[in-house]
This record gives C-alpha cells, sequence and structure tokens, in this order.
C-alpha cells in the first residue's frame, strides 16, 4: 500500500484540531476527514469516525497494525507541516 496523495485543508479556528486530511491509497482508494489534532504529546491524526448510539465515537476506517497508523500518521504530519510554512512564507511574502 503506498499513500500517493494527501490533500491538507488546514483549520482557520482556534482549538485543538489543526487540520483535516484526505489521504488516497494507491491511486485507488480514498479516506477523507483524517484530523490533525494538537495533543499534550504533540500533533497526532484521528481516523474518520461517527457518534454510535451509545454516545461513543467509532473510527469508520482505520489500520488494522500499529505500523500502519504510523506510517500513516508520519507522511500526514510531514505535509501537514508542509503546508504551515508554506502558509508562513505567503503570509510573509505579503507583509512585504
Amino acid at each position: 500500500m503506498r499513500i500517493t496523495d494527501v490533500r491538507v485543508r488546514k483549520v482557520a479556528k482556534e482549538g485543538k484540531m489543526k487540520a483535516v486530511v484526505s489521504i488516497t491509497l494507491d491511486d485507488e482508494f480514498v479516506v477523507h476527514d483524517i484530523k490533525v489534532i494538537e495533543g499534550e504529546k504533540g500533533l497526532f491524526i484521528a481516523m474518520p469516525s461517527r457518534k454510535a448510539s451509545d454516545g461513543e465515537y467509532r473510527d469508520i476506517a482505520h489500520p488494522i497494525n500499529s505500523a500502519t497508523r504510523d506510517r500513516i500518521q508520519t507522511v500526514i504530519l510531514e505535509e501537514y507541516e508542509k503546508a504551515v510554512q508554506e502558509a508562513a512564507e505567503e503570509a510573509a511574502a505579503a507583509a512585504e
């Protein structure tokens, strides 16, 4: 499985959720609504979820093992950091 595309949509409002991401796997399958969250120990991802009838949130799509979750998280966070850097550079250029 290869992650062939990552699309980052930054969240403008303040809060713990920093971005919403879509990833494409092998140019064939897309997973939308992966969230980039700022936690106590740094950034992490939360897979798309739905509120169940008991009030708990359950992932709709998720990796089966921790190695795959780590690989997905690493790629997403790298792309998020690039998006943050590009936005900062654009803001600096506009301020000049």
